[in-house]
């Protein structure tokens, strides 16, 4: 599956968490969600490091143009949550896992642990989640 694929499924399936998903849906996604969230926190540290070498010169605008750039990553942040629990659940599924054991993220180490189970390959044939998917 493509990266552009991954990112359409996983946007036509945004709260759906039935099914199962191939490994390259799930790593295209969150490579995906990284890009999308680090932009504007990377654009924000660069404004207030611009602004931080010229003081004395410079307004009160690129502290609010940083934390405009802040808020819009936690927007998106919080609107691409929904989806990555999603596809994080489809992904266990594909193993014969409930998404359930995605509440290890409390757990200390336990994204270690999700991680890997993300990472292994999914059963070939039918499981009780589904199909194998295509």
């Amino acid at each position: 599956m493509s990266f552009g694929t991954a990112v359409r499924t996983c946007f036509s399936k945004y709260g759906d968490f039935n099914g199962r998903a191939k490994r390259s849906e799930f790593w295209w996604w969150y490579v995906f969600v990284i890009i999308v969230t680090l932009v504007p926190t990377l654009a924000a540290v660069i404004v207030l490091a611009a602004s931080s070498s010229a003081i004395g010169q410079s307004s009160g605008a690129p502290v609010v143009i940083a934390i405009a750039l802040y808020a819009a990553a936690i927007v998106i942040t919080l609107a691409l949550m929904v989806p990555t629990y999603a596809v994080g659940c489809r992904r266990l599924h594909d193993k014969g896992i409930s998404g359930w054991l995605q509440l290890l993220v409390f757990v200390p180490c336990g994204n270690l642990a999700l991680i890997v189970l993300w990472a292994l390959a999914g059963q070939p044939a039918d499981n009780q989640y589904g199909p194998a998917p295509a």
